[in-house]
């Protein structure tokens, strides 16, 4: 994975750790048992803190520093990005809106099924055993269905968390090599993988790239041919 594919994880953990988009769903269990309730939304776990004698790197959050005159290297808040930025805030929308469409009709489909096994349970012993037997299929087949319908709505999520990846990475490399070229930086580290455990703050330039990615102007949609 990329520097940059490992920003956009943001936008799969949610704008600030406000929200997540729809948690992997449970297969449902076999049809003659209760489904898997649909996604839902959880709220990320905090992140585990820092062993005795260490440091949590400092985040764009920390307080500004002036740049270091003649420094070669620099570093970006990746998360901090992706959670703040217009384009990051957006996808993130983007998430939830899905999540909260699918999770609605997961949760329709639950609940007719619920109710037709009420119904079987409820009037089963007065029904022929025809009536019966077509109610029973149809309770397994509205399981089926249930998990396939489950299955699918995560792997759309999958698909449409990675596209919207792709697209933020697309727009932030040229973002991040345009202030490097004009700092005349030799490198820029992700500090949340660089392992570093103190840092002169004024070396981060997630702020200044961020603001140069909201200013930037939409690329262009590819012409369809």
């Amino acid at each position: 994975m990329t520097m940059t594919a490992m920003a956009v994880v943001a936008l799969a953990t949610g704008s600030a750790r406000a929200q997540t988009p729809p948690s992997t769903a449970k297969p449902a269990p076999p049809a003659t048992g209760t489904p898997a309730p649909p996604p839902s939304t959880q709220k990320p776990a905090e992140p585990a803190a820092p062993a005795p004698g260490q440091s949590t790197p400092p985040s764009a959050a920390a307080a500004p520093r002036p740049f270091p005159e003649g420094a070669k290297v620099a570093y970006i808040d990746l998360q901090y990005i992706a959670s703040n930025s217009v384009e990051g805030k957006a996808a993130t929308g983007k998430i939830q809106e899905y999540a909260k469409k699918k999770t609605a009709e997961l949760e329709g489909k639950q609940k007719a099924l619920e109710a037709s096994r009420t119904k079987l349970l409820q009037g089963g012993t007065v029904l022929s055993d025809s009536a019966r037997g077509q109610m029973e299929k149809d309770i397994e087949k509205g399981a089926r269905e249930l998990q396939y319908a489950q299955q699918e709505a995560q792997s759309e999520q999958t698909s449409l968390t990675q596209e919207l990846q792709n697209e933020f990475q697309t727009r932030l490399n040229p973002v991040i090599d345009q202030v490097a070229q004009e700092k005349g930086l030799h490198l820029v580290l992700s500090i949340a993988d660089s392992g570093a455990v103190w840092v002169n703050t004024g070396l981060n330039i997630s702020l200044e790239v961020m603001k140069r990615l909201d200013s930037a102007k939409p690329a262009a949609a590819p012409v369809k041919k």
